[in-house]
């Protein structure tokens, strides 16, 4: 998504119409695969690719546009190719290429084998959480995290049988859990700067709600750890485990995911050409061109939906939802006591963060453009600066982890071979931080109504 804190000249006059873009593209790609899945067809949700759905709505947004149709096009595409969508597209090529190359070189067949013996029957699930939630928070990324675990994470769920789509929505889970809680995670640095707090305040504050929803999904996924069969494991191949191993030790370290995964492609692949006498540099070239290909839906994807937020951004959609966030607020604020006043700014800046993550499909964009209102809202109810950066991270992962054409369920999804939809769906995690985050509201202000009472 376009950084939005490059605006034109003119500030857009915010308007709900800009928002139907997002809302056809919507109705086509659930609508269609909902409609099918209900009529017994297989694979639903694949009959209408999510780029093709996208294209009706791109062109709506564009003749929306009061620009000149040159003008439109060359909105749409500054937001095609912001940085912040080129690195994501990046990242999808280098962790398509690293999971072909390391499956063709016996490297996810022997990591498998490894996490096997390692981990009991009865803790495969949650080992899996804990290893992605330690993963990503050690490196501020959910999507570098997904690139790193999510290979290991299938073959484990194919060999023990295990629901694939459920140990997807597990290692979504763990991402997202850092993704919210590292103190290098874009999310927490835009949180904490637009909200004038201390990033250790920021944590506290946040680790109270996320370490209840967390230890709910724990134990959810330990009573859902139940493999219909433990193959058994065979002595471990250390050398050919050493790519996984070494990415995930760099991640820990805080490299650069682009460093890490393009080290840990030229290392699986090395590792192939050493011991595997079939396997030839032109192999290793064609692996890695496979695992380019195999990102093709998601990256058009990401491109298109980035062109079209720049498009509803420039046309004043983003600005009208916290126009009209913010007028609620003001309209109830006027009403009511002031521990009312301090729960609705509160829920206020959730919602506010939320429905723009739901127009942007990138939390950090998100908590760009709500960053502003939310810190007035906060202000003038004396919410702290603290309580709000918790609220808009905490919101904005919330509805990442949830949204089927968010980058994080599109990249497992790919992995996996599951719709999007499907891996959302076993996104636990990120149900149980919003209704702890809603509980700590309504909790926070009952218990001070009561002891001012």
């Amino acid at each position: 998504m376009p950084n939005t804190t490059q605006h034109t000249s003119t500030e857009p006059t915010p308007s709900a119409l800009p928002l139907l873009p997002l809302g056809i593209f919507l109705a086509l790609f659930i609508g269609v695969g909902t409609y099918l899945t209900l009529q017994g067809v297989d694979f639903a949700f694949y009959q209408l690719p999510a780029p093709v759905a996208a294209l009706p709505a791109i062109v709506v947004a564009i003749l929306l546009s009061k620009e000149n149709l040159n003008k439109a096009i060359e909105q749409f595409l500054r937001g095609v190719g912001h940085g912040d969508i080129m690195a994501m597209c990046m990242i999808y090529l280098l962790a398509g290429a690293f999971a072909a190359v390391a499956k063709a070189t016996g490297g996810v067949d022997a990591t498998v084998n490894l996490g096997l013996s390692m981990l009991p029957a009865s803790l495969i699930l949650p080992g899996i959480f804990v290893i992605s939630a330690f993963i990503a928070t050690a490196m501020g990324t959910s999507m570098g995290t997904i690139a790193a675990v999510a290979p290991v994470a299938l073959g484990i769920a194919q060999a023990s049988g295990m629901d694939i789509a459920l140990t997807a929505g597990v290692v979504l889970s763990g991402a997202m859990f850092g993704d919210n809680l590292s103190i290098i995670s874009d999310t927490t640095i835009a949180a904490t700067r637009s909200q004038g707090c201390q990033m250790k305040d920021k944590f506290r504050e946040n680790i109270r709600i996320a370490l209840p929803a967390a230890l709910a999904a724990i134990v959810l996924f330990l009573l859902s750890s139940t493999p219909s069969e433990l193959p058994a494991t065979s002595e471990v191949e250390w050398l050919k485990v050493l790519p996984y191993v070494t990415i995930l030790v760099l991640a820990v370290s805080g490299v650069n995911v682009f460093v890490v995964l393009s080290l840990g492609i030229v290392l699986a692949g090395g590792i192939g050409l050493v011991s595997l006498p079939e396997y030839q540099l032109a192999t290793f070239g064609q692996d890695i061109y496979s695992g380019f290909g195999n990102m093709q839906e998601i990256f058009l994807l990401s491109m298109m939906i980035g062109g079209m937020g720049e498009l509803m951004r420039q046309q004043g959609g983003l600005a009208f939802l916290t126009q009209l966030v913010s007028k609620i607020i003001r309209v109830f604020s006027k009403q009511h006591t002031q521990g009312e006043n301090l729960r609705a700014s509160e829920l206020g800046i959730a919602g506010l963060v939320s429905m723009t993550n739901v127009c942007t499909a990138n939390n950090t964009v998100a908590i760009i453009v709500s960053g502003g209102v939310a810190r007035e809202l906060a202000e003038e109810n004396g919410v702290t600066a603290r309580r709000s950066a918790s609220l808009l991270d905490i919101f904005s992962c919330v509805v990442q982890g949830i949204l089927p054409y968010g980058a994080q369920a599109l990249l497992l999804g790919s992995v996996f071979g599951l719709s999007p939809l499907e891996v959302v769906s076993h996104s636990y995690y990120c149900f149980f931080l919003a209704l702890a985050a809603v509980v700590a509201v309504f909790l926070r202000h009952q218990s001070r109504n009561l002891a001012v009472a």
